[in-house]
């Protein structure tokens, strides 16, 4: 196991040094620049402003000036609000982006692991077209169209939820079920897959004939191999929920991370945008060790890949 964990480590340096490169240069490549705006600032203070960002320098010296910062931890402070570092962006931020994720993550496997197992046991049978059938159409919806017509109906109409904001248990449902509804659905077709194969084994028909109930097959022997794909689903998922969801907080207009990097990416901010995307690079590397090491747990076979 040790061995298993140093050689996902030994990947971490290289993908974050890659991440921090390409992003440094996009963005550099983009057209516009932190200080374009309806009123620009006038010559002078546009120079001032060059030269303490180290804008007027040659770009390979820009380059290694950020990477020196960054071996630091010094991820530099924004270009349009200087007086907010973009450390303290993430401290703010994802604390409400992470909640999002937790309730998002919480509502997704519960419904996709329950409409998955029952999908499993009972194939081709109503409980397996219906939830396959909603599963289908929760991949093909995008968030920002659930977003706005759950909005329209629970809100607007019915007037259960608040329309947006982050106060109160109530304003966590619709963002939640908006951020969680696709990978509930991926969740609900691998877990669903993976039992239809697991019960066709011929260690479940061993437990079978050792008199077990059904009941005690599915959840004590069937279950944890068919958690296996799903384990290995939930590291990119659980990261991509756990940072917040861009069109999701920008429908429900939550403070959360990814709005800011909205923001950030609009305005042209080099230094928030940098330090956004490696924040975001480093939490998907986390959980996908993470989900290795659970893939790894279920499956030992999986330690040697």
């Amino acid at each position: 196991m040790y061995k298993f964990l140093a050689r996902r480590l030994l990947f971490f340096i290289p993908v974050l040094y890659l991440t921090a490169t390409a992003v440094f240069f996009l963005v550099r490549v983009a057209p516009g620049g932190p200080f374009d705006a309806e009123k620009p600032p006038s010559a002078a203070a546009l120079e001032q402003l060059k030269k303490h960002y180290m804008l007027d320098a040659p770009l390979w010296k820009q380059y290694g000036f950020y990477l020196i910062n960054l071996c630091k931890g010094d991820l530099g402070a924004s270009m349009n609000n200087p007086t907010r570092t973009v450390s303290e962006t993430i401290a703010s931020g994802f604390p409400v982006s992470a909640e999002l994720g937790v309730w998002a993550l919480c509502w997704a496997l519960a419904v996709g692991l329950t409409a998955g197992i029952v999908a499993g046991i009972r194939p081709h049978s109503w409980l397996d077209n219906i939830p396959m059938s909603l599963s289908m159409t929760g991949i093909c919806i995008p968030s920002f169209v659930l977003g706005p017509l759950l909005v329209l109906v629970f809100s607007l109409k019915w007037r259960i939820f608040p329309v947006q904001g982050w106060n109160g248990m109530l304003c966590r449902v619709l963002p939640a079920i908006t951020l969680g509804a696709g990978c509930a659905a991926y969740i609900a077709r691998l877990t669903r897959g993976a039992m239809l194969e697991t019960l066709s084994q011929d260690f479940i028909r061993t437990a079978r004939a050792k008199g077990l109930t059904e009941t005690q097959v599915v959840l004590r022997h069937a279950l944890r191999a068919s958690l296996t794909p799903v384990a290995s689903f939930l590291g990119p998922a659980a990261a991509g929920l756990l940072t917040g969801s861009f069109v999701v907080e920008t429908v429900f207009q939550i403070p959360g991370l990814g709005r800011e990097f909205v923001r950030s990416a609009f305005n042209r901010d080099y230094t928030m945008t940098l330090g956004l995307s490696l924040f975001y690079a480093a939490l998907i590397l986390i959980f996908n060790l993470l989900s290795d090491l659970l893939q790894s747990w279920l499956d030992p076979r999986a330690r040697n890949s």
